[in-house]
């Protein structure tokens, strides 16, 4: 541990003399005073390593021990502040985390003396660039969310504030978020915790995200309530109904707020009892098939009075998702969007198995979701939202050369409003008031800066991607295209998107052609009744 070259006792010897020491000098001055408090502080702590029987290292090196939980305890604030570079990402990088401070600040984002990162290193992207470029004056850019089936289609930004629930988050964080989203023009997905007082204070567009748990539209047993649900979707404020299906950062995985965390304000944004802990189930029990959940969908968006409803779901078996659309076609019923998050997405506390090792990446999971909607011949009926790690200007455009119609951003507006990567936000000690339920921690977050801040970054966001489009010659980020990306393979050779990433062919999954991405295996394995596998290819 570093201390071989160490008596392992030394250090408790020697606070023991010191000790004795200032004992034989309080008779000459009363200053000796300070040091039997501290030396015999130490000492006492000394001993009591010794009679332990909880940390070995503080049995074997007592006094000492406790510096290697010290540093420990300390050790993120060390390595983001002294030791990673600009370029690390754990998880975002301080390139990155200073461009959205500095553009939520509205201060000056350019850089002198040229790039930093390394062009002829594998995996380096770029955006090809046109020789008559586009000025935009508006970059207020928006998309009609809204299928056939649907309404009231709303008319959203194409950059919104991604899923994060009361709970999660402070109640200063989410006026903040709301207000900007307010101010801004944009909307903010509540995340699965419900609507709370502080969504409707805010007054902003919301997203209702529903997930297993149905808070804020659930039975006293946990199951959907309908007559809740209408009452709730019928606010104007609640302009779009997204169900969640998994989330990226821990696909498959249930959750529980103890009893001890609920306050009454939690209880009230989710419908559920104080005193009694609160489950978010794995999975839905208001449908189990494919069919019934294109029914369940179909009935939301009746309870809502027809406003659009759709899904949230990180890709994990692939055959599952092409379930859903053979249920879309058998049943003639048609989400008007869904959102696919990557497992690069973020959250407050994962299993660290599944934050690492579960659930596709967002590049593969919009892929797939965008080809197979277009091998079925739907793409032209359901918007696809994207989400994961999606804060600059070209991190949108990628995401809409793959096929999102939009982007959201969870931990970007995080940043917007003062998070500095803690990454304490499952410890209830956040230093900046976001994420946590301390009060006097979130008094920290002053709510009329941090909603000018969020509505900076949206819109400086936004036009540093209309001067991305621009230069590529085109009039809006819809009109990215997979070719306009370039990856580097190595230090000689690279490859466009449509190489990568490209788009299949429309209708190719109805007319069986085959492929060589493996799509048609999967789909002739997939049923609209049922998720079970029907081969072990999934």
């Amino acid at each position: 541990m570093g201390f071989q070259s160490l008596d392992r006792f030394s250090v408790l010897i020697g606070v023991a003399v010191l000790t004795a020491l200032a004992l034989g000098l309080v008779a000459l001055s009363p200053w000796a005073w300070v040091g039997v408090a501290v030396f015999g502080g130490l000492t006492a702590v000394g001993i009591h390593d010794l009679r332990q029987n909880r940390h070995s290292i503080l049995r074997n090196y007592p006094v000492l021990g406790h510096m290697r939980f010290m540093f420990e305890g300390i050790r993120p604030e060390i390595r983001q502040y002294l030791i990673e570079s600009d370029h690390d990402e754990l998880p975002f990088s301080r390139d990155e985390r200073s461009l959205v401070y500095q553009r939520a600040k509205g201060v000056e984002d350019k850089r002198p003396f040229g790039t930093r990162a390394r062009v002829y290193d594998a995996g380096y992207e770029w955006i090809t660039h046109s020789v008559q470029p586009c000025h935009i004056p508006d970059t207020d850019f928006r998309v009609t969310v809204g299928g056939p089936d649907c309404r009231h289609p709303y008319e959203a930004s194409i950059y919104n504030v991604s899923a994060m629930s009361f709970g999660a988050l402070s109640a200063n964080a989410i006026l903040a978020l709301n207000k900007g989203a307010k101010t801004g023009g944009f909307a903010h997905d509540t995340g699965e915790g419900g609507i709370s007082r502080h969504h409707r204070e805010g007054g902003g567009d919301l997203i209702w995200e529903i997930g297993s748990g149905y808070f804020g539209c659930r039975t006293r047993d946990g199951r959907f309530d309908p007559t809740r649900f209408a009452e709730q979707a019928s606010d104007p404020q609640v302009k779009m109904v997204e169900i969640k299906l998994s989330q990226g950062a821990k696909p498959g995985h249930g959750g529980m707020l103890p009893a001890a965390k609920i306050t009454p304000e939690i209880a009230e944004a989710r419908g559920v009892p104080m005193g009694e802990d609160c489950v978010s189930p794995a999975a839905h029990s208001a449908f189990s098939t494919p069919i019934e959940f294109m029914d369940f969908i179909a009935q939301l968006r009746d309870l809502s009075g027809g406003k659009p409803v759709g899904f949230k779901l990180c890709i994990g078996h692939r055959r599952e998702f092409m379930c859903m659309v053979k249920a879309m076609l058998e049943t003639g019923i048609t989400p008007d969007f869904i959102v696919i998050d990557g497992k690069e997405g973020g959250t407050g506390a994962a299993p660290l198995e599944f934050a690492n090792h579960m659930g596709m990446p967002l590049v593969e999971g919009l892929t797939f979701a965008h080809n197979t909607l277009r091998g079925a011949g739907l793409r032209d009926r359901i918007r696809i939202g994207a989400s994961g790690k999606l804060i600059t200007a070209f991190d949108i455009a990628k995401a809409f050369a793959l096929g999102a119609d939009w982007a959201n951003s969870a931990r970007g507006f995080m940043f917007a409003i003062g998070c500095i990567q803690a990454q304490a936000c499952h410890t209830n000690h956040c230093p900046v008031g976001v994420a946590t339920q301390d009060p006097l921690r979130a008094r920290a977050l002053v709510v009329t800066d941090k909603t000018q801040r969020v509505v900076n970054f949206h819109r400086n966001t936004l036009k540093a991607l209309g001067e991305l489009t621009g230069a590529a010659g085109l009039a809006h980020p819809s009109g990215f295209l997979p070719h306009h990306l370039i990856i580097r393979e190595n230090d000689r050779n690279m490859r466009t998107g449509d190489e990568v990433y490209p788009y299949l062919p429309e209708g190719f999954l109805l007319r069986a052609e085959e492929d060589r991405f493996g799509y048609l295996l999967r789909w002739k394995r997939a049923h609209p009744s049922s998720f079970a596998p029907m081969g072990a290819y999934v």
